[in-house]
């Protein structure tokens, strides 16, 4: 394990420093995180070998961050996913979202949600380190002015685990995700990847990628991962669905999800969370040039989103979403990493 410096200047944001903090584990898995939108940039495991292998897409540079990127790595809130038309209504009163998705819904927070925010590095070691961000009442829309902080650290193996506590002033909703692109292998199209879905269950979608309200079995249709397969075999399906996790927290965490590559890498999801969305990457832009210059295109990563179920404020029968002074928010997810 080699000495790290501190966090480093790494960019401007819009006049203010913005810092990248490297951390690792014992193993010698590495990750670099930023403070503008909490983002994990990058992510080398060791192989059995010991070769880094690069895990996650992101950027070399900055500044592709604010202008084009789909989320890479970042920490999405305060509301993760979706809210129908942008609105929901809390104790009898109406909210009105900034509506940042075509006009229609409220996706991930916001146009100017926690994934495009500044936050400040508050304590980092050499394995861990952690971000703070305040966003006002008011802010996007939501009611009460809300406190949120983050941490990621390496355990003695290749685990990266996600702590997130969330605290607000007045009544509202609140669900965190992080939404990193894997791709365990490099290759240029993940679904040779096999997956793994803890779920006997799912949340079909209406138009705009809005839950029906139906919680229906994945039994017989292309949502069932209950078994690993290659992420390809219904080449006809299109996957940006939320899955109803199975099981109890042992320990406060649930076994999601694995993700395997040929090259013997996996990768095990373990998290506090009643939901996972699973994005097979099929949007993600051609012209995007990522780490180590390579070219991007559909399916170069995929997304493996630990939160509460899309429209949970507008679906009374999901889990409950709202956050009252007094209480805490709180997500333990786990990104475990093994050699086969």
């Amino acid at each position: 394990m080699r000495a790290l410096l501190g966090p480093q200047p790494f960019a401007l944001f819009a006049g203010e420093p913005v810092f990248q903090a490297t951390i690792q584990s014992p193993s010698g898995a590495l990750a670099h995180v930023l403070n503008w939108g909490a983002v994990i940039r990058d992510l080398h495991i060791p192989l059995t070998d010991g070769t880094p292998q690069r895990v996650v897409l992101g950027f070399d540079r900055f500044d592709p961050y604010p202008a084009r990127s789909p989320y890479f790595g970042a920490l999405v809130g305060r509301y993760a996913n979706r809210i129908a038309h942008g609105r929901f209504t809390l104790d009898g009163r109406e909210y009105q979202l900034d509506r940042n998705e075509g006009g229609k819904q409220t996706l991930h927070g916001g146009a100017m949600g926690t994934s495009q925010r500044l936050w400040t590095i508050t304590s980092w070691s050499a394995s861990s380190v952690t971000l703070a961000l305040r966003l006002p009442d008011g802010d996007q829309g939501f009611p009460g002015a809300m406190e949120v902080r983050c941490t990621y650290s390496f355990t003695a193996d290749s685990t990266l685990r996600m702590d997130i506590e969330a605290a607000s002033d007045a009544p509202t909703v609140a669900s965190f995700a992080q939404h990193s692109y894997f791709n365990l292998d490099g290759s240029d199209d993940i679904r040779g990847h096999r997956l793994q879905i803890f779920a006997g269950s799912y949340t079909p979608v209406s138009d705009g990628l809005i839950p029906t309200g139906d919680i229906l079995p994945v039994d017989a249709t292309p949502f069932d991962f209950r078994a690993s397969r290659r992420i390809g075999a219904h080449p006809s399906t299109a996957y940006d669905h939320n899955f109803v996790l199975s099981g109890a927290a042992g320990d406060g965490l649930r076994h999601a999800a694995s993700l395997a590559a040929d090259n013997g890498l996996e990768l095990q999801v373990h998290t506090s969370e009643p939901g996972l969305q699973f994005y097979d990457g099929r949007m993600i832009d051609p012209s995007l040039i990522g780490l180590g210059g390579r070219r991007y295109g559909a399916h170069a990563g995929l997304c493996l989103e630990a939160q509460h179920f899309p429209d949970s404020p507008n679906q009374p029968h999901f889990p409950r979403t709202v956050l009252r002074p007094g209480e805490t928010y709180r997500q333990h997810t786990e990104f475990r990493f093994f050699n086969r």
